[in-house]
């Protein structure tokens, strides 16, 4: 089986993302960035304090909104599939950077999906407070006694490990290559010679 984005080529310019898509894409990494900030200073905090309850509260704000922009992520991808590499980019770069991006859709369910599932062994009345007087459905059937949050832990460190990938492959890409790639993404410029 041919994958397209592997496969595939732009000619010898690089095709930007659309609109859209890059706004969608900054947003998702300054949400990102926020939800790391917020759980590490959490995780920090003391147990059974109200300052950790506080801050583990907009933390799962945060990471609902997350969720449901990591949907609409995934809607505006499936109508607006990504323009394949230029030519000379080479097909094992494209091959990582195909599946890094892959594994990121796939880590932006997964991570809230697994904090979700963390917290709702301890839900009251099947439902999980968030901040601003919101609440999301727990996930029936959890114990209180569960794996989740060792499983959302460990992805956390998955993820910033392919986002410090991906933000080198682009800064590499722009500065040191010098090749179109990394100009398919604002700030980047679009269409420069190698």
């Amino acid at each position: 089986m041919s994958d397209y984005m592997v496969q595939e080529s732009t000619g010898s310019q690089a095709v930007r993302y659309r609109k859209i898509v890059m706004w969608i894409h900054w947003i998702t990494a300054v949400l990102l960035i926020m939800q790391v900030y917020i759980g590490f200073t959490f995780h920090d905090l003391p147990r059974g304090s109200e300052e950790r309850a506080f801050v583990f509260g907009w933390h799962k704000t945060w990471g609902a909104l997350i969720l449901l922009f990591a949907l609409l992520r995934l809607a505006v991808r499936l109508m607006n599939p990504p323009p394949p590499y230029p030519s000379d980019y080479p097909k094992l770069k494209r091959f990582i950077a195909v599946w890094n991006h892959r594994l990121f859709y796939i880590l932006l369910l997964a991570l809230p999906l697994t904090g979700l599932a963390a917290v709702s062994g301890r839900a009251e009345n099947g439902w999980v407070p968030l901040q601003l007087g919101l609440q999301v459905p727990a996930i029936p059937g959890i114990s209180p006694e569960n794996e989740f949050g060792d499983v959302h832990e460990t992805l956390v460190f998955i993820t910033l490990a392919l986002i410090v990938l991906h933000v080198g492959a682009a800064l590499y890409n722009q500065f040191v290559d010098r090749g179109p790639v990394a100009g398919r993404m604002w700030p980047f410029r679009a269409n420069r010679d190698a």
